[in-house]
């Protein structure tokens, strides 16, 4: 099967099913467990920092600002 063919499956696909097959993919790239274990980890804490008031949301559009700031180009 050719790519071309496969994407056009893949498109026949409703929009929830190609999401899942997305998560699918991704993550069967994620070869290093151990990475993807402690980013899930430092998620959990900042969500849980989040809920309880310890640290504040910044807006995404600040955010965005921020990071353009600090690596331009």
């Amino acid at each position: 099967m050719t790519l071309e063919t496969l994407q056009a499956e893949v498109m026949r696909l409703s929009p929830a099913d190609r999401a899942n097959l997305l998560d699918r993919l991704i993550a069967s790239l994620d070869v290093d467990a151990g990475v993807e274990a402690a980013w899930d980890e430092l998620a959990d804490q900042r969500e849980q920092e989040l809920a309880v008031g310890a640290t504040a949301a910044v807006a995404f559009d600040l955010a965005i600002a921020r990071l353009e700031a600090r690596f331009p180009g």
